[in-house]
């Protein structure tokens, strides 16, 4: 394109060669691009590393947010009843729950170094095994909290707690009381 003071820009293809347009008075119009560092072009955009860090961050909220869930489902052991196994939210079989319930009169058996034994609570009834001696003042007749899984039809404790300090009796009253008002109290035994 080429440009005279009496004129306005006119279009000039005579002469036209690599860019560049001869003007009728002789003047050429250098079109070439500028490549000096202020007009240099800018360098593309690394639009596939910025997604690969976005994905990283994904992947990595998606993993935590996975591991923090397993472990606080694996944390929580429900508290049931004998008599909630099966019918209650949270104490489904193979659930890691917690069982109360009283030691039903003449079920507890020693074999082997497992204790075997029936809790019954509401008149409900379940079988229980635990491997090892729940040792202390563990009897017959008496509220106990057993911690594990029911597979089947038994219940596999892996811990065994007997309720009998004042603290848990006052805080526990309620619960206490349905366990004693089964087969027998924890004063027989």
């Amino acid at each position: 394109m080429c440009c005279d003071r009496r004129s306005r820009c006119q279009n000039s293809f005579a002469g036209s060669r690599f860019g560049k347009q001869s003007c009728r008075q002789g003047q050429t119009l250098d079109l070439t691009p500028r490549t000096s560092e202020v007009n240099a072009p800018l360098a593309p955009r690394k639009r596939n590393a910025r997604w690969g860090y976005v994905a990283l961050l994904i992947v990595i909220v998606v993993a935590g947010g996975t591991i923090v869930t397993q472990f606080l489902t694996s944390a929580i052991d429900y508290y049931c009843n004998v008599d909630e196994i099966g019918s209650r939210d949270g104490c489904e079989p193979g659930r890691r729950i917690r069982v109360q319930g009283t030691v039903e009169q003449g079920s507890l058996k020693s074999v082997n170094n497992s204790t075997n034994f029936v809790m019954i609570f509401n008149e409900k009834t379940i079988q229980v095994v635990y491997e090892g001696d729940p040792g202390g003042i563990f009897q017959e007749c008496i509220p106990v909290v057993a911690q594990g899984r029911l597979v089947g039809e038994v219940f596999e404790a892996t811990r065994i707690e007997v309720k009998h300090s004042n603290t848990y009796a006052a805080d526990n009253e309620d619960r206490l009381e349905k366990a004693e008002a089964q087969e027998c109290s924890p004063q027989a035994g």
